[in-house]
């Protein structure tokens, strides 16, 4: 299962009223720690297939949902619980530090 693509129009449906935990990677194009994380997050997006739901979105092309969340450095990881942010990982972290973040909200 690949990560799902949110945008500023389908943030609400997809994270905010979510039934699940929702993982979203704030990235890039241009951004080097953003391809670093990438093989990670598709990692993830199959691991916890039917527990979690995971997301990317395109800082350049979603700049209303990035402002919003105060994302300020890519790559950001926000964790979503119930429409809320529960945990933020910035910066391209090894895969335990990823996991471990999303087990406190599982």
């Amino acid at each position: 299962m690949k990560p799902i693509t949110i945008t500023d129009e389908n943030f609400d449906t997809e994270v905010i009223k979510s039934d699940k935990p929702v993982l979203i990677d704030f990235w890039a194009v241009w951004c080097g720690p953003c391809r670093m994380i990438a093989p990670i997050v598709e990692e993830l997006a199959i691991e916890y297939s039917g527990k979690l739901k995971i997301g990317k979105l395109d800082v350049d092309n979603n700049q209303q949902t990035s402002i919003k969340y105060g994302v300020r450095s890519i790559p950001t990881l926000l964790i979503f619980k119930d429409g809320m942010v529960k945990e933020t990982i910035i910066g391209a972290v090894p895969k335990a530090q990823i996991v471990n973040k999303l087990k406190a909200v599982l």
